[in-house]
């Protein structure tokens, strides 16, 4: 059992007095972490290795595994949190209390079981679950650089540099967080907003249960439902994961199933029954805050049913009615598939004459728009926190300098820091690697030298301010688009070094402000420093091993994976988000933006976005400003509309709509008159959900699918809505298409 408030009051009782003006100056931190410790509490525990290895190993092979489905699902560390407490209180029930000898480590006792399952364990493994999930992307981003090397350029990379490429990435990551960590975790204003909900779970879930439902008795039940299931959408009648019923009423009516059609339409009508398609793209909505899904809501609303059916029926935007409305693909002006692999030459470059004999790229109504957004949304991102939280980031950041430390801080004292030299030789040697990787395999990596010493420096450059931005607002900028574009700038025509460069230099500064974020939360939990380093580490070298050889066989032992018009129509293998990775490099690496943004090519309106972007927050601030009564205006987070979007595509109508109203039932109408309901179940009905279609979509797989066994009526077809991919334009001839 969990500890009850007494237990808790008696263990805050045991900490150190201290002074009410040491507590954290941030009134939310005050009310959520205890300003206790227990040093004694037991941390490298077989417990803690065992099943945070295995967590870590688990979610690194689900979700890569996962990644290449039309509708792919993403098991996050929230499910190792809540699935390893019950498993922790297993181990210390049924493992042996035996004391024994290590050799080398002197006259120190060991045990398997040095008692009750404690936080600090539970934190770890949390932790290892983090990297296991790519601390935040699902799985190691690099990945999907072998993906479209393999799978769409149907070149040869090979395992070594495959391996390399990702776990230098993904360690170059704890060099810059190494050299931040002063500046961004002890600072008691640097408070890191998102780790707080982790907190609250944590204590929420080591609480006493006294009611007769448990949340591990709900989640075995729950998941239960959820195995059972998927077995229908997953594979019996697969249908149901988009049911467009409009496209069912007019077979034959090329506009009725566009704006029907939830997977290549605007899904006017259509939902699901499973449970992977409304988590697929943005994560479970149980997790997600109720504003952020109603500003989500209004940034896609104002784009799907506003923007778009202007663009597409009104004004015929760049020639869209030649084009499907919603596609991921590239299109020639005729509006058939560009055929990537015939401008692509024997050294792996842009072949011109090949490029200018097939014309300018094509892009749909909804991916060049989506764009567009993404500029407007870099620009507003670092223009809305300039005007809302400038002053406060500055503030809290010189204060950071000034202010004594506070209890937290105080209390990891405690514990042995972590030696700078630690990081230090991490960043030189993973450095190194990089660069010899370039050298020695630069006809498989393209990129040169200079080009990811470059990519470093920009790395550097930003991670300090981001993190900042990260740690005060919760607002991480998006500068991936800015890497792609700048690389394409410098080196057009060489599409790999293009994705390197943005893996290399966007990437690894994310990972940097991923594991200050996990510092951050071993801060507030009272984790000592050097435990969170060496689980950081050694999780994030087992998960890149494991996703890269989960891809290395799903790419080799699934005939035309990512092909999707070569797959049948019920196969679950057409790799969404590879897609758009493999379309941004030839759009950013093997043409590059002057062909597509610049003065000669169809797109360059698209840059007014910038401005646009940039302008909005302004104008919203000054309206704060002028009406400083109005409580609803500082509401108005336009990074986050204008960015709501930014999942599209390759995530689809369906994947928002149905994503909405899932998320306002539990974290509005639940929230607000079922609460005791959703704070003791919500989270682990997340959970339960995930998993069932994990464990059930994964026995299909090898059970059926590995066999080629599928099933062939009119519920594995799809959703029956062929027509919504067609142009509407005049005389544009597409095979399966009526000729308007």
């Amino acid at each position: 059992m969990g500890q009850s408030t007494m237990e808790i009051d008696a263990e805050r009782a045991k900490g150190e007095e201290f002074d009410e003006d040491e507590n954290s100056p941030v009134e939310q931190v005050r009310l959520m972490v205890l300003t206790t410790d227990d040093p004694s509490q037991p941390v490298w525990t077989f417990r803690m290795w065992s099943i945070g290895l295995f967590s870590c190993a688990l979610l690194s092979f689900v979700n890569q595994f996962f990644a290449y489905r039309t509708e792919p699902l993403f098991i996050t560390p929230i499910t190792v949190q809540v699935a390893s407490l019950p498993i922790g209180r297993l181990f210390a029930r049924i493992l042996p209390d035996n004391k024994f000898h290590i050799p080398g480590c002197g006259d120190r006792l060991f045990s398997l079981n040095p008692g009750p399952f404690t936080i600090k364990e539970h934190v770890l493994i949390s932790i290892f679950a983090n990297a296991g999930y790519a601390f935040g992307n699902g799985g190691a981003y690099a990945v999907m650089i072998i993906d479209i090397i393999r799978a769409f350029y149907h070149r040869h990379i090979s395992f070594l540099a495959s391996w390399l490429l990702i776990i230098t990435t993904q360690v170059l990551g704890y060099g810059w967080a190494g050299l931040m960590r002063k500046y961004v975790v002890e600072p008691a204003h640097m408070w890191w907003p998102g780790t707080l909900a982790q907190i609250a779970l944590f204590r929420a879930l080591h609480e006493k249960e006294e009611k007769s439902m448990s949340r591990a008795k709900f989640f075995v039940i729950a998941l239960s439902c959820s195995f059972i299931w998927y077995i229908f959408p997953g594979f019996l009648f697969p249908t149901l994961t988009s049911i467009s019923w409009v496209c069912w009423i007019f077979t034959r009516s090329v506009t009725a199933q566009q704006l029907g059609s939830g997977m290549r339409g605007l899904g006017l009508g259509a939902f699901t029954l499973d449970w992977s398609a409304v988590s697929s793209f943005l994560l479970s909505p149980l997790v997600c805050p109720f504003f952020v899904i109603a500003n989500i809501f209004v940034g896609f609303a104002l784009f799907m049913y506003v923007i778009i059916p202007i663009s597409y029926w009104g004004l015929d935007l760049y020639n869209a009615k030649t084009f499907p409305i919603f596609s991921s693909h590239l299109f020639t002006s005729n509006g058939t598939q560009y055929d990537i692999e015939a401008i692509v030459n024997d050294k792996f470059e842009l072949d011109i004459d090949a490029y200018q004999k097939q014309g300018k790229i094509n892009l749909s109504t909804v991916f060049a728009l989506s764009y567009g957004l993404s500029f407007a949304t870099i620009a507003s991102t670092l223009t809305h926190v300039a005007f809302f939280y400038g002053r406060e980031i500055y503030e809290r950041f010189r204060v950071s300098y000034k202010g004594k430390p506070d209890i937290h801080t105080r209390l990891m004292k405690k514990y042995d820091d972590i030696p700078a030299w630690w990081f230090l030789v991490l960043l030189v040697l993973s450095l190194i690697v990089s660069v010899l990787l370039c050298i020695i395999l630069k006809d498989q990596v393209q990129l040169p030298w200079w080009g990811l010493l470059f990519a470093c420096a920009m790395a550097f450059v930003f991670t300090l301010p981001i993190s900042i931005i990260t740690a005060t607002t919760h607002q991480t900028p998006g500068l991936n688009v800015i890497a792609e574009y700048v690389m394409g700038l410098l080196l057009p025509g060489k599409p790999i070094a293009n994705v390197c460069f943005k893996v290399y230099g966007y990437m690894s500064m994310s990972q940097a402000v991923a594991f200050l974020y996990d510092f951050k939360v071993g801060h507030y939990m009272k984790i000592p420093p050097k435990s969170m380093f060496l689980v950081q580490f050694v999780g994030t070298i087992v998960a890149g091993t494991i996703n890269i050889s989960v891809a290395w066989w799903l790419l080799g032992s699934i005939h035309n994976i990512c092909q999707d018009n070569l797959l049948p129509a019920d196969s679950p293998w057409t790799c969404p988000s590879d897609r758009v990775f493999f379309d941004a490099s030839i759009i950013w690496g093997l043409v590059g933006p002057r062909s597509i943004f610049g003065a000669q090519g169809n797109y360059a309106a698209l840059n007014w976005f910038f401005i646009g972007g940039a302008i909005g927050p302004f104008i919203v601030w000054l309206f704060h400003r002028a009406f400083p009564s109005q409580s609803w205006i500082p509401l108005i987070n336009l990074p986050v509309l204008i960015g709501a979007t930014a999942n599209m595509p390759p995530a689809t109508a369906l994947n928002y709509n149905m994503w909405i109203a899932v998320g306002t039932v539990f974290n509005f109408f639940v929230f607000r008159y079922r609460k005791k309901w959703w704070e003791r179940y919500n989270y682990v009905l997340s959970v339960a959900l995930d998993a069932g279609v994990a464990l059930m979509a994964v026995a299909i797989y090898l059970c059926l699918s590995i066999k080629n066994v599928n099933l062939d009526w009119w519920g594995s077809a799809g959703e029956h809505c062929l027509l919504a991919t067609c142009p509407t334009a005049k005389g544009i001839v597409v095979d399966g298409c009526p000729i308007f």
